[in-house]
């Protein structure tokens, strides 16, 4: 079975103050999403399937699609507002992009194969590439189960402050039973914590899984989410920042025992790119993995 990567990169990026998904942070100006495609085709993935917005596909191509080696088979899909069910209409003072469940359903008419969903800004590392492969391999295109690449929320702190992070409970099998947002996370001394709503400081386990938006789908999930689409808009189409989101639709799945979600652990270090701040510590983490090895110096062969 063959395997697609899928990556979110529409983003406006109004946190970060520009185009984070081409900002360059590697020795050769490479940006995260192209050591996410390097990962991902050493992981043996078969194509890229990326997700932008047509007001930045010049840019895309100048910089992503062009440096990029071109034996790898890459496809663009755009992200757009109008793009909904038949009988929808974005209304028109609408800006914000409708969200990341949006995006994959997006793509409905260009993945085939089983995929891996991931953000253009995020760096996963390669150990993640490589359990959401195996996954997808074995995968059949009308399954309805499917996998959650979990991070331990340890390995995806800020020094910045506190962090918002999806938590995840599992059964004894490792099936997701719930997910949540815990926000404030950090590290005080040798422990992990967060503050509650009522503003209290708790204890959060280090090894406690989260997710960082990396899912493992079916093409059977796009006839689910374009349901589950038609009735986000029925309820919140007029709430010009309401967001259809992953992680509500997962949830609704699987309590209406509609999908099964696997949650595949892995010891990599997540990092991300949400502030300006956080650009010198991505750089320095590419800059160590380059110089151990892990990889060259000019990340593709041009």
């Amino acid at each position: 079975m063959e395997s697609t990567l899928l990556i979110m990169a529409a983003g406006i990026g109004s946190r970060y103050g520009g185009l984070k998904q081409i900002e360059g942070v590697g020795p050769g100006g490479e940006a995260i999403i192209e050591y996410s495609i390097y990962d991902a085709v050493k992981a043996g993935f078969d194509e890229i399937v990326f997700i932008i917005r047509k007001d930045i596909e010049e840019d895309f191509n100048d910089t992503i699609l062009s440096r990029i080696d071109k034996d790898i088979k890459v496809s663009c899909v755009f992200q757009d507002l109008n793009d909904l069910p038949v009988g929808f209409h974005a209304p028109k003072d609408r800006i914000k992009p409708w969200g990341t469940a949006h995006a994959i359903w997006s793509a409905r008419n260009n993945v085939r194969n089983p995929f891996l969903v991931i953000n253009a800004d995020d760096f996963y590392g390669r150990g993640s590439y490589l359990a959401g492969n195996n996954f997808l391999k074995n995968s059949l295109n009308t399954s309805t189960e499917y996998g959650l690449i979990g991070y331990y929320v340890a390995n995806t702190l800020s020094k910045f402050g506190g962090v918002t992070r999806a938590v995840c409970t599992v059964d004894n099998n490792n099936y997701l039973q719930e997910i949540y947002e815990v926000e404030g996370i950090g590290k005080k001394d040798d422990s992990f914590i967060f503050q509650d709503k009522s503003r209290q400081v708790e204890e959060i386990k280090g090894s406690t899984i989260v997710s960082m938006n990396m899912w493992a789908f079916t093409p059977k999930f796009f006839s689910q989410l374009e349901i589950a689409l038609i009735e986000f808009l029925k309820l919140q189409s007029d709430d010009l920042k309401s967001e259809f989101l992953i992680p509500t639709v997962i949830h609704n799945l699987i309590i209406s025992n509609e999908a099964k979600v696997l949650v595949l652990p892995n010891d990599e270090k997540w990092i991300g790119m949400t502030y300006q701040e956080d650009k010198p510590q991505v750089k320095a983490m590419i800059n160590e993995l380059t110089k151990s090895g892990k990889y060259p110096a000019k990340l593709w062969n041009k």
